[in-house]
């Protein structure tokens, strides 16, 4: 039979380690409200200024801009991966290295060469195990990314696109779509796309229907409105990207620790019945001994 002592102090420690679990996972789900607003708030913003965006360039297809331009040939380009600072979310880093890494190597086989830009200790530790050295590596953003921290990089891969030191931006990172559903993806956020979502070409449609064709007048000139919406977009786009992924962490880790929780409790009963039963035999041997040394005196 188990040691009822080792039996005791097993249960003791599996009992501190689930109420450790326990906080963790109620400070992940005050987290992950607070992330989950902030990312809505963003997406409707997101969403209206690509529309805005792709009428423009739709209405005004004469118009060019260097945001706008696909490279007919990709030299440089820029890989973005987004994980956590710290562990105990669950598949979460593991989801997005999977998507991350073959992309990579699929851009070195076709000739691109790739800066590698790292956002979280775990990717750092990742590419440097694989011994893949970054350009870039960011370890401040963490569960409330500020848009002014976001601008910073923002606009360096602005400028250095619209002076051809690169051809192509991805990022991958972990999508948000709702509570239940999140998707490690890689995304181009560079060159943008001018592609109009359907929800909004039905609506185009229907008043093109009703009115007989859909004209526009811009004060000042559409290339002016260009000028200013397209890097405020991608801007947008990026940011959306660390807010998408600071609240896909936040649910990853709350459901790791529910799970852990769930676990650690399951242990507990495990032992607390393996603790009855040597308790048991224990008692029973000392009461068979007892009765044994009466039996011998008389």
């Amino acid at each position: 039979m188990a040691n009822t002592r080792a039996l005791v102090k097993r249960r003791k420690a599996i009992r501190n380690i689930r109420k450790i679990t326990r906080t963790m996972e109620l400070i992940a789900t005050a987290r992950f409200k607070k992330a989950m607003d902030r990312a809505i708030e963003a997406d409707a913003y997101t969403r209206r200024l690509a529309e805005l965006a792709g009428d423009l360039t739709s209405s005004a297809a004469t118009i060019k801009h260097p945001l706008l331009e696909k490279r007919a040939e990709i030299k440089n380009s820029v890989l973005l991966v987004m994980c956590s600072n710290r562990g105990l979310c669950g598949g979460y880093n593991a989801s997005i290295l999977r998507e991350a890494a073959p992309h990579l190597r699929k851009m070195q086989t076709e000739g691109v060469n790739v800066h590698l830009e790292l956002s979280g200790k775990r990717a750092m530790a990742y590419f440097r195990f694989q011994g893949i050295a970054a350009t870039h590596a960011y370890s401040h953003f963490e569960d409330k990314p500020s848009f002014e921290e976001v601008d910073v990089v923002a606009s360096r891969y602005l400028a250095d696109y619209i002076a051809g030191k690169i051809d192509r931006v991805d990022v991958a990172y972990m999508k948000f779509t709702n509570v239940a559903k999140q998707v490690p993806m890689v995304e181009t956020l560079l060159p943008l796309s001018t592609h109009v979502p359907e929800s909004r070409r039905k609506t185009v449609s229907a008043a093109a229907e009703n009115k007989g064709s859909v004209e526009y007048e811009f004060l000042p000139s559409a290339a002016e409105i260009l000028e200013e919406i397209l890097p405020v977009s991608f801007k947008i786009r990026l940011f959306k990207c660390f807010l998408d992924s600071a609240v896909s962490e936040q649910i990853a880790r709350r459901v790791a620790m529910k799970a852990a929780t769930e676990n650690a409790g399951d242990m507990i009963k495990d032992l607390s019945l393996k603790y009855n039963r040597a308790r048991q035999a224990q008692i029973t041997k000392e009461i068979s001994e007892i009765i044994g040394g009466t039996a011998a005196l008389k």
